[in-house]
């Protein structure tokens, strides 16, 4: 990266920002595995996804100060919403990197298994979000997505709407009458 020019540079840091932009807006969640280093992109990546789970042994952080530069897929922005604006500032302006338990204590990893239970764990979660209606999981993810971002009160109103709104879906009327006939649902995303 140290030939790359201004407009080399901004062509990359276009692609992180895309890459990060389709991972934080797709429909379905989305988790990130940190099983290792996730510093720099790969630390901006992650922020990207809806949940991040971490082994004992991963280590994560935004070293770009370093370098001469600032994170550039995201990460000044994601990194102050995942934790605080505190510790978002502390971690860039340092270039620290921290493990992965105090990563699970401010916030920046959902959760931290041993490195051999990180994927069962991680796959367990994708099947549990996968058994979810989907047109909820996309709604919901939607919402959260814009919790920080507007107006609170318009983002209120989005909400109350998209709540009406699901109950006209097959997915709502399948939920809520497995739930009175004490059976799971058979969500079919419709």
């Amino acid at each position: 990266m140290s030939g790359l020019g201004v407009d080399e540079a901004k062509a990359w840091g276009e692609l992180g920002h895309e890459t990060a932009r389709l991972l934080e807006t797709m429909p379905q969640p989305t988790i990130a595995a940190i099983n290792g280093f996730a510093l720099g992109g790969g630390c901006e990546l992650a922020l990207a996804c809806d949940l991040r789970y971490a082994s004992s042994t991963a280590k994560l952080g935004q070293p770009e100060i370093n370098l001469g530069i600032i994170p550039g897929w995201g990460g000044t922005q994601r990194l102050a919403r995942a934790t605080t604006l505190g510790y978002a500032k502390e971690l860039i302006l340092t270039g620290r990197t921290v493990g992965a338990d105090e990563a699970l204590e401010r916030g920046l990893v959902n959760g931290v298994t041993e490195p051999d239970e990180l994927l069962p764990r991680v796959m367990e979660l994708a099947v549990e979000l996968a058994a979810k209606g989907p047109l909820a999981l996309e709604a919901a993810k939607q919402a959260v997505n814009r919790a920080l971002a507007g107006d609170h009160s318009d983002n209120l109103n989005r909400e109350a709407d998209r709540f009406g709104e699901l109950f006209a879906t097959e997915d709502a009327k399948e939920g809520l009458t497995a739930f009175a006939e004490k059976r799971e649902p058979r969500f079919s995303g419709r």
